[in-house]
């Protein structure tokens, strides 16, 4: 059984691809974060590659995100502990240009780090999800996202 992917943290979701996605990462084995897995796993493009980080399109956003992005280090590690200053500096860049560029007022960052059952993530992979909703509409539902 794999020990990178929690698939009751996908329980809140409808059944379809992404609780099959999860049980097939399941069934591999494997970190489907780490850079050997990702393209199989990930079909969105990479936005931005870094030394430490890779900025790309959440593959499943939260309902209601204009954007959800994820940044997603580069290599696998799950604590705050296991990152460099220089990477926190790289991870800040990205946030920076990605925001800018879109032209993004507000939103929420959500790092997933350490034991899943504490986190919500589906994936046990250090990672940070950079979600932002649609400010101009005015019919919006909030956007809801699993911690814990």
């Amino acid at each position: 059984m794999s020990v990178f992917v929690n698939p009751e943290n996908t329980a809140h979701r409808p059944t379809g691809t992404y609780g099959n996605v999860i049980s097939q990462i399941q069934k591999d084995g494997v970190c489907p974060f780490c850079p050997e897995s990702l393209a199989k796993y990930h079909t969105n493009p990479i936005l931005k590659e870094g030394k430490f980080w890779l900025l790309t399109d959440n593959l499943y956003p939260y309902d209601g995100a204009k954007y959800h992005e994820l940044l997603i280090h580069k290599q696998h590690i799950t604590s705050f502990d296991e990152i460099s200053k220089e990477a926190w500096e790289e991870m800040h860049d990205f946030i920076k240009s990605f925001t800018g560029e879109n032209n993004i007022p507000g939103g929420t960052f959500i790092v997933r780090f350490g034991d899943a059952r504490y986190t919500g993530a589906s994936v046990s992979h250090l990672h940070a999800n950079l979600v932002s909703p649609d400010g101009e509409d005015d019919d919006r539902k909030p956007i809801v996202a699993r911690i814990g």
